[in-house]
């Protein structure tokens, strides 16, 4: 392998480890804590707070030693302005619904032809746990861990490479290590365009916040929303019911209509203009036909068969 084919080898070892290491860990804590006390583990509650203990803060500081091997740079750093972020907001909306709706679709498909119902995690993590720690733990905890990450430690490593190679980085291996499909297609476009956000501003305070933003819609909003549309199911529907569902909608097209009209600018943009310091003969070959990120992908995608399967 050249220089090359080495450093992104390291990038796949170094999150195949950490995908490893969330399930070891998990695997250890719950022998333990179900020995001494069982109704810990069988509380769902309980159980997602050692879950997220386990899928971020007990092997951060592995994976921090693991990426701090590899050289980074900094970004230059450029703010935001007030309009440009409720732009960035939009967007963050409607990619979150266009993947959603993709993720669907497709675990619909092979419910359909398969024997296999395919359920969404996600969705029985949030209808199962409390509402409050939906908000702390889904929608606060979880980006601030998974941006620096997944955007702040892989892009300042990888941007020496140039904006392309590290935003599609970025966006494939932040799908792939949710180890599902539900996820993955709106986690690739998020991841993707958190990447872009990230490289553009350099400050990862920016991305963090559209994270909780969206999360925050999809885990707390949404259980609002759903109540009120309940309740219109029933014909019991109250006022605040009906204003919330109404404002709702009205956010959401709001957001798809200022999406579109900024993405289609967007294909203006050239990425070539955001510097890398290294341009790849075969970015392709390079950065992902090597054995750290071919195993990384092959375990991902085990894990999503998994899932499917289960």
């Amino acid at each position: 392998m050249n220089i090359h084919k080495k450093f992104f080898s390291k990038m796949g070892f170094n999150y195949l480890i950490y995908a490893i290491l969330t399930i070891i860990i998990q695997i250890i804590i719950i022998i333990i804590i179900g020995a001494l006390n069982s109704n810990i583990i069988d509380n769902f509650n309980s159980f997602t707070i050692l879950s997220a203990i386990c899928n971020y803060i007990l092997p951060f500081p592995i994976f921090i030693y693991l990426m701090r091997k590899i050289d980074s740079q900094k970004l230059e750093k450029q703010s935001l302005s007030i309009k440009k972020f409720i732009t960035y907001i939009a967007i963050t909306i409607t990619l979150m619904w266009i993947g959603n709706i993709l993720g669907l679709a497709i675990t619909a498909i092979i419910s359909f032809f398969t024997p296999f119902e395919v359920i969404n995690p996600v969705q029985t993590l949030i209808n199962s746990t409390d509402i409050w720690l939906n908000l702390f733990l889904i929608s606060i905890i979880g980006p601030i861990f998974e941006e620096i990450l997944f955007r702040k430690l892989l892009i300042d490593r990888s941007i020496k490479y140039g904006a392309k190679v590290s935003i599609l980085l970025s966006a494939l291996i932040f799908g792939l290590i949710h180890g599902n499909l539900n996820q993955f297609f709106y986690a690739f476009l998020l991841g993707g365009f958190f990447a872009y956000v990230y490289i553009k501003t350099g400050e990862i305070k920016y991305t963090i916040t559209l994270h909780i933003i969206v999360n925050m819609m999809g885990s707390v909003v949404s259980l609002f929303v759903g109540k009120s549309a309940q309740n219109l199911i029933s014909g019991a529907i109250q006022p605040l019911d009906l204003a919330t569902i109404i404002i709702y909608v009205l956010v959401i097209l709001i957001s798809f209509l200022i999406a579109l009209i900024k993405l289609c600018q967007y294909k203006k943009i050239k990425l070539e203009d955001i510097p890398g310091k290294i341009t790849l003969s075969q970015p392709f070959k390079t950065v992902i036909v090597n054995p750290g990120m071919l195993l990384f992908i092959g375990f991902c995608i085990l894990m999503m068969i998994r899932q499917i399967l289960s």
